[in-house]
């Protein structure tokens, strides 16, 4: 689907039972991005599983028990196209699913759908995903107050308000500005403000939501930041010798530029010079931010680097971490974490063992307070503030500076155990 509009990562957010996938089906389906016999399908299956009206939600969630009963959806779905921009839903249906693929970073999102149902208004979960929407980057979002046809709230505008007064002072205590915040009032399951207006809700003039989410704007490309190119694989290719390839994560490398990349075998890093940068198979003068590329550095050989070590520029060298304040939060841990916990952290394209040699306390993630100073452990849904000691040389950087690359999964015994980003660090 590459068209040559501008692109942007969309993450629907909100409590579980507020009506997100119910929304973002009836987006797909109304804007014209699933076909009728698809819906159909979905309807029918629906019906079989006694959920009927239930079909906008299967267009989201491709649980497992669904998918064995034969429901699957074409993960292409989760792509659409507004006549404005070319979006990529991250599909994040549990709570858990969204603070890991959030944090992460494997999925940045650029813009949220924040989904509160009218009758419920503002719960812990919605606080918590604000807050971590927030904290994790996500610069812009647009409401949609669902469920104005339920009973109790009957498409009335008072409730509406209520509502709305409610969320902008929640956006407004972790710091977006309420104010140019769009609101748009949905009846997801009747495709009410969705795609169509809805003849129920005359009093309300402002934009539906698929005009909403057009308004964002496409963030800027991290150009201004230092380089960082962290390495994915090294090959080495006859004719013309070391090519690593990697995605360029920050700043602009071009040809002829003077580059170092560390750690590196040593932990010294290894200087060169750009030679070629190559992308799909065509050769280019310069790479900037989400460009993957294939390059030649004189002056560098096979064995001299590896995935996991990252380039940047000589006078803005990447840095190395002996080790570093993290803040994490812990989704999926069998027991408890204590101090001496070693797994295995993913980091931009770099897996290291580090060791957890600090519990410095555990904060409320709906609020960012501090609830306990040094505690001896943390469990499943804490969110703590840690300090890690990397047991080799690892590149990372602070969320203020470089968020790109402060970003982690901590992963053992095939789960990601939990999830964070780097706050500080002490140079190697």
């Amino acid at each position: 689907m590459a068209t040559g509009k501008e692109h942007l990562n969309l993450v629907f957010i909100g409590h579980v039972d507020h009506g997100k996938s119910t929304t973002v089906g009836r987006l797909l389906y109304d804007s014209g991005n699933i076909d009728e016999q698809t819906m159909r399908k979905l309807k029918e299956k629906a019906q079989e599983l006694g959920k009927g009206g239930f079909e906008f939600a299967f267009v989201m969630d491709n649980l497992k028990e669904e998918r064995e009963r034969g429901v699957t959806i074409d993960l292409a779905h989760k792509k659409f196209q507004s006549e404005k921009y070319y979006f990529t839903i991250i599909d994040a249906p549990g709570h858990r699913d969204f603070i890991k693929n959030m944090i992460t970073g494997a999925s940045q999102a650029d813009a949220a759908v924040l989904v509160v149902a009218a009758n419920d208004g503002v719960n812990a979960q919605t606080k918590e995903h604000v807050f971590l929407s927030k904290t994790l980057g996500v610069g812009q979002i647009v409401v949609a107050v669902n469920k104005m046809d339920i009973s109790g709230v009957d498409h009335q505008q008072k409730r509406y308000d209520e509502v709305k007064t409610e969320v902008k002072n929640l956006l407004k205590s972790v710091g977006y500005k309420a104010d140019e915040i769009l609101f748009v009032p949905t009846a997801s399951l009747m495709g009410e403000n969705i795609v169509k207006r809805s003849e129920k809700m005359t009093w309300y003039t402002g934009p539906t939501l698929l005009e909403a989410i057009n308004s964002f704007k496409v963030p800027e490309k991290p150009t201004q930041l230092p380089l960082r190119l962290p390495i994915q694989d090294v090959y080495n290719i006859t004719g013309i010798g070391v090519v690593p390839v990697g995605r360029v994560e920050t700043g602009i490398m071009k040809v002829g530029d003077k580059v170092i990349i560390v750690p590196g075998r040593e932990g010294k890093g290894v200087p060169g010079d750009v030679k070629t940068i190559e992308m799909h198979h065509e050769q280019m003068q310069e790479a900037i931010p989400g460009d993957n590329i294939g390059f030649n550095v004189r002056g560098i050989g096979k064995k001299d680097i590896a995935r996991g070590d990252v380039l940047g520029h000589p006078d803005n060298v990447p840095n190395v971490a002996s080790e570093f304040t993290a803040q994490i939060v812990v989704l999926n841990h069998p027991t408890v974490v204590t101090i001496g916990y070693t797994p295995v952290f993913h980091i931009h394209t770099a897996q290291v063992a580090c060791q957890i040699v600090e519990i410095v306390k555990k904060i409320d993630p709906r609020t960012g307070a501090t609830v306990a100073e040094k505690p001896d452990f943390i469990k499943n849904g804490d969110v703590a503030i840690v300090k890690v000691k990397p047991l080799q040389p690892v590149v990372i950087e602070k969320q203020k500076e470089i968020p790109q690359l402060a970003r982690f999964a901590i992963r053992d015994s095939g789960a990601t155990v939990a999830a964070g980003m780097c706050i500080d660090f002490i140079k190697k």
